[in-house]
């Protein structure tokens, strides 16, 4: 046994429910391999799992994402060895110093990248790639509009789109992250706080809308979603930052143009290893070619987790946010 500290909670709620703990880490099992954890990587599922939006089977550890040293292998692993450097995404219990891990879910971390920016992209990294190359295929010339573009998954959007051609449009608050986002790969960026969005959007597209809009606010952005649709447009709702959106009705699509809404989820793209390894890559080729950059905007040791979820929530965070065991 090695003794490490992670986090666990007892009950679902406001950050106050995350306590820090000493835990006994086992031998890893059969397939599966141990992990020195050197960066954790922040999200928001993260928030929806403490929270109680996402139910959870109590007491629960926390946290779905880092980076590090293996360390230890189970029986039966042959995909990695020690000393290699991973990342994962998707695991629950990576707010911890060392854990248990499946070998399947691993991803190696390529040279050239650190441990904090592998932890800080994956996830994130992975969602945009699904999101523009998978769920809708973004084509070069299009207008895309993306909301919470200043957030993590927003400033890789921007530049990953501007890589396929697409003019994109975000959505973000206040002129200084407006200032921002226009340095990451947005053409246009509007306020939130003082711009009617779904007039902007049109005054943008010569009346016409957008063939795709990419909204994780839910519930304080929905109706500016929907009518910023272009005639045939998709509403790919990925998150829900105020509160779950409304309920669709196929009425409400079919008198705003014959629109598309889905609700797709990271999990169902690359839950097969295959689409795990292909999303993953394709993260990192956009990394060492120069289109993506990440921005780490703040770093919180593991023992100042409350504080990290509070300024999440707030919206107080900047791009990607680092923990540190």
């Amino acid at each position: 046994m090695t003794q490490t500290t992670r986090v666990v909670m007892n009950a679902q709620g406001g950050p106050e429910v995350m306590r820090l703990e000493d835990h006994d880490v086992p031998p890893p099992g059969p397939s599966e391999v141990q992990i020195e954890q050197t960066a954790i990587g922040l999200n928001y599922m993260d928030v929806y799992q403490r929270s109680g939006l996402y139910p959870m089977d109590l007491p629960s550890p926390l946290g779905l994402e880092a980076a590090g040293r293996v360390v230890a292998l189970g029986e039966g692993v042959t995909d990695v060895a020690k000393g290699d450097r991973v990342v994962y995404g998707g695991v629950l219990g990576a707010y911890a110093g060392r854990r248990n891990a499946p070998a399947a879910r691993l991803v190696p971390i390529p040279e050239g990248i650190s441990d904090d920016e592998a932890a800080a992209v994956l996830m994130k990294g992975m969602t945009v790639e699904y999101l523009l190359e998978r769920t809708f295929k973004v084509k070069s010339g299009q207008d895309v509009l993306f909301w919470a573009a200043s957030g993590g998954v927003g400033q890789l959007a921007g530049q990953w789109g501007k890589a396929l051609g697409a003019r994109m449009i975000g959505v973000t608050a206040g002129r200084e992250n407006c200032a921002r986002i226009k340095e990451l790969g947005y053409a246009e960026a509007l306020d939130r706080t003082a711009d009617d969005i779904a007039a902007r959007v049109r005054d943008l597209t010569g009346g016409k809308g957008v063939p795709v809009v990419y909204d994780s606010v839910g519930k304080a952005s929905f109706e500016a979603s929907i009518d910023s649709l272009a005639t045939y447009g998709m509403f790919v709702s990925f998150g829900a930052t105020t509160g779950p959106a409304p309920d669709v009705s196929p009425h409400l699509l079919q008198t705003k143009g014959s629109l598309y809404f889905t609700r797709p989820t990271l999990a169902n793209y690359v839950a097969a290893r295959e689409d795990l390894l292909h999303s993953a890559n394709r993260v990192f080729e956009m990394m060492t070619s120069g289109a993506l950059e990440v921005h780490i905007g703040q770093r919180y040791p593991l023992t100042d987790i409350a504080a990290a979820h509070t300024a999440l929530e707030a919206g107080e965070t900047t791009g990607s946010t680092i923990l540190t065991p």
